[in-house]
């Protein structure tokens, strides 16, 4: 079965208009992810939906249990990642209200678990790529049946925050070349890579950073009011989804998450077994 896991980032706190509706609270080796996670029906599309940030907002992007949001969703049968994330633009192309598919992380943060591959056992992910291909433009073609045009690539900085960005900083980050900037693309992406989940994401912009000279400085009402009308669109683009499943399901994992292993098979404990079991990676197969 063919399962599209969605986390929903600021803005973005439930889904309506799916059918056969369930709520599930999960409980995973890395402890409870953000909140409920609901699964449902549109169309043909089977969903799950978790709101990142927990109902009503409460975790900030550093307490976010990324591995426990990202364990859950392997859980309940997620076959692809899909995130929707609010982030703030580094480029003069891409004022607020645009959607962005971005193509490569500049990972910034500094103190967030990011890996599943720890206390006894030791994986190695390639991550040169960090985005899924295939899904990436699906994504935009499912944005493009719905009429909302999306921007193609681009390089995404993520800070630890959740402090917005120094001037000194906005302008660094945009003379490497960087994209868009938020705090929440890793280590949500890293960990699906290591488990094999196909992961995109879907970047609404919310606000010029601090860069941009005649705007004025980023603030939560400004992000709030642009966060409406994005959010619509990215509602949209979810459903479209629901003509695309046969293309989903054609995307795969790029590599068998076992074979990133490098701990020896007769010291990796009956705990570790079990922990990497729960994200669906059974050394005992």
């Amino acid at each position: 079965m063919v399962r599209l896991g969605v986390i929903g980032g600021s803005g973005l706190y439930d889904i309506d208009g799916l059918d056969d509706v369930e709520e599930y609270i999960v409980e995973t080796a890395w402890g409870s992810p953000s909140g409920p996670i609901i699964s449902g029906r549109h169309g043909e599309l089977e969903l799950l939906f978790l709101p990142r940030h927990g109902v009503g907002h409460v975790l900030n992007p550093s307490e976010v249990p990324y591995r426990a949001n990202v364990a859950a969703m392997r859980k309940l049968g997620a076959t692809h990642l899909l995130a929707v994330s609010a982030v703030g633009s580094l480029d003069e192309r891409l004022p607020p209200k645009s959607l962005v598919c971005p193509d490569q992380i500049i990972d910034r943060t500094v103190c967030r678990p990011r890996t599943f591959f720890d206390q006894g056992v030791v994986g190695h992910v390639g991550l040169a790529d960090p985005f899924d291909a295939e899904l990436r433009h699906l994504l935009i073609d499912a944005a493009t049946t719905v009429g909302s045009a999306v921007s193609d690539g681009g390089a995404y900085v993520c800070i630890e925050g959740p402090q917005f960005s120094t001037r000194a900083e906005s302008h660094l980050f945009r003379s490497g070349g960087a994209s868009v900037i938020g705090m929440t693309a890793m280590p949500e992406a890293r960990l699906a890579r290591e488990i094999g989940l196909p992961y995109a994401m879907l970047a609404m912009v919310t606000d010029f950073d601090v860069w941009h000279e005649s705007s004025e400085p980023v603030t939560v009402e400004m992000v709030i009011a642009n966060l409406h009308s994005n959010t619509a669109a990215a509602l949209r683009i979810l459903a479209a989804f629901d003509s695309l499943v046969d293309r989903l399901a054609a995307i795969h994992p790029a590599s068998d998450p076992a074979a990133a292993i490098v701990t020896r098979p007769d010291l990796i404990s009956a705990d570790a077994r079990r922990r990497l079991a729960d994200i669906g990676i059974d050394l005992d197969a």
